[in-house]
């Protein structure tokens, strides 16, 4: 008999992926740029990465307006466990403080799944899931990518949730340096990303990217009572441990169903993805 897993998770509307994590590698590639002003986000990311296929996109600084986003929410509609809020698009200029874009392609154009803080016209801070082709730059923004061009983050229906999600796939070109990672719903993100890198020989690593957790839990015992989250991953890595083997450590910002933002690390073995967590790992 299995043991009871030491978290709560959530019952998705589809069946169960037999793959609980999914990933795929090629030669790293490596860009910093800033956004043009006047584009949107999706444009302004998408231009200066030409020829990657798929990898991760860290942002900072700088403003956008006109801004539209969404938060996580509770899903009415049983073919979904978890849902997305109305959208919301404040009035005037919105200030980034960061946010982390998983770059790749749906029906075979550039694509952005992005999640981020951000302070309001109003002063408010805000944080939630990014619509890439609504945002419009308006004041440079700092960018920098890693992926590669020998694996691609394509979106795909996945039939467990019932959405149309980021999921690595291998292309002919094939190498190591970049390790583009899917992990499924209610699987241990930790215990996922240690699999994963040792399944590809990565003795250090660099973790990137985001996703949502069912109750976010951190090391200093806050548990998050939320269902649906969005979570952005501040800082991650995977390093061996003092006692052998693997040992992940996740940073992270996530977005509460009330709009609230919880900080800090996450406690290692009881936080379960809810609908996906997309990452990218490259070596130290």
């Amino acid at each position: 008999m299995s043991a009871t897993p030491a978290f709560t998770t959530l019952v998705q509307p589809g069946p169960e992926r037999p793959e609980r994590w999914l990933a795929a590698t090629g030669p790293l590639l490596h860009r910093a740029f800033d956004l043009t002003p006047g584009r949107t986000l999706l444009d302004a990311v998408a231009g200066p990465l030409a020829g990657m296929r798929g990898g991760v996109v860290h942002l900072t600084g700088g403003s956008f307006s006109p801004f539209a986003y969404v938060m996580p929410a509770l899903s009415a509609d049983p073919r979904f466990a978890a849902y997305y809020s109305e959208t919301y698009r404040p009035a005037g200029e919105t200030r980034l403080e960061r946010a982390s874009a998983t770059f790749g392609e749906r029906d075979g154009a550039s694509f952005l799944h992005v999640h981020g803080t951000w302070i309001e016209p109003d002063g408010r801070r805000r944080a939630g899931h990014l619509l890439p082709a609504e945002v419009v730059v308006a004041r440079p923004v700092r960018a920098e990518a890693w992926g590669t061009a020998g694996a691609a983050w394509r979106v795909e229906p996945d039939a467990e949730t019932n959405f149309s999600l980021f999921t690595p796939a291998p292309l002919a070109s094939g190498g190591t340096g970049c390790l583009l990672l899917k992990i499924q719903p209610n699987e241990e993100i930790h215990a996922a990303i240690e699999a994963a890198a040792r399944a590809h020989r990565l003795t250090a690593a660099r973790v990137r990217g985001i996703g949502s957790i069912v109750r976010p839990a951190f090391a200093d015992g806050r548990v998050i009572p939320t269902i649906a989250s969005e979570v952005l991953i501040r800082d991650g890595a995977v390093r061996p441990g003092p006692e052998g083997g693997l040992v992940a450590h996740l940073d992270i910002a996530v977005v509460d169903v009330a709009g609230d933002i919880h900080e800090g690390v996450l406690k290692r073995g009881t936080n379960p993805a809810c609908i996906t967590v997309e990452l990218t790992l490259t070596p130290e």
